[in-house]
């Protein structure tokens, strides 16, 4: 597995053709792969540090994390993807560890809360997580809230 680089930005860091790409990644992700009509962006995204994962210059992952108070109570992490072309590589486990250590290093001594859909929840287990909340709907999906102790 090649290593993707990483870039943290808010987004009124990003350019034009970077939120353009980010989220045409995530509606393609979210929306039309999850046949999931739903306000993709949303008013988490001007409170959030944007991650894009790159290799060879391509778009490989993405991740956001929210500030405390805008989505959960604790600092988040959402809209985690890999995208089609960089699947069943390896990536999810190294972006994710990537977004914890960002978050820890925003956030020191925080929790960190995730909604996750549920079939993911053994994943997010593998990264610290733990179940918080019993199954419940968002946008017609299956998530559990889920929190990383610190």
């Amino acid at each position: 597995m090649t290593t993707p680089i990483y870039a943290w930005a808010r987004l009124h860091e990003l350019t034009g053709p970077q939120v353009h790409e980010i989220l045409q990644a995530r509606e393609s992700v979210f929306i039309v792969e999850q046949h999931c009509p739903y306000q993709e962006a949303d008013e988490c995204d001007p409170h959030a540090w944007h991650m894009t994962g790159r290799i060879n210059g391509k778009l490989a992952c993405y991740v956001r994390v929210v500030e405390p108070g805008k989505r959960y109570p604790h600092p988040s992490i959402g809209r985690v993807l890999t995208t089609q072309e960089f699947r069943g590589t390896g990536l999810g486990r190294p972006m994710m560890q990537e977004a914890i250590r960002y978050t820890h290093q925003l956030y020191p001594g925080q929790p960190i809360q995730i909604g996750a859909q549920a079939h993911l929840v053994a994943f997010y287990n593998d990264v610290g997580f733990e179940q918080i909340s019993d199954e419940y709907l968002e946008d017609g999906i299956a998530h559990i809230l889920m929190l990383l102790r610190c």
